[in-house]
């Protein structure tokens, strides 16, 4: 049977750093997920990213890809085919390699908010 509670473990470790940049809003052991502090017209920040430990999988949420696809034009097919949706990456087991490419996918999302001035 899966760990999630490692992969949990393992994806918030790519996560962490941009929560410590910007404002994490949640921190247990099921759910990390960090935003902006970009308040947008809904008078809400603007979503970061996030993960979450779910029933059967680990959610790694990266919104900057949401808003600028163009990002994931160097995503390889494996970390591709692990999405779902459009900014949304699912694991059941940790993945050293795609763990790998996922951060740096979330640093050039970042860079992304960044250039926008979002961050």
């Amino acid at each position: 049977m899966p760990d999630f509670a490692a992969v949990f473990a393992d994806l918030r470790k790519v996560m962490a750093p941009y929560g410590a940049r910007l404002a994490v809003t949640r921190d247990d052991e099921t759910e990390f997920y960090v935003d902006t502090r970009h308040i947008q017209k809904n008078k809400k920040p603007l979503f970061f990213g996030a993960v979450q430990l779910k029933k059967s999988y680990v959610s790694f949420h990266l919104m900057p890809v949401y808003l600028k696809p163009e990002l994931l034009s160097s995503a390889s097919p494996e970390l591709k085919a692990r999405m779902q949706g459009k900014s949304c990456f699912n694991f059941a087991v940790s993945d050293a390699r795609l763990f790998k490419e996922l951060a740096a996918l979330t640093k050039v999302g970042y860079a992304s908010y960044e250039e926008q001035g979002f961050v």
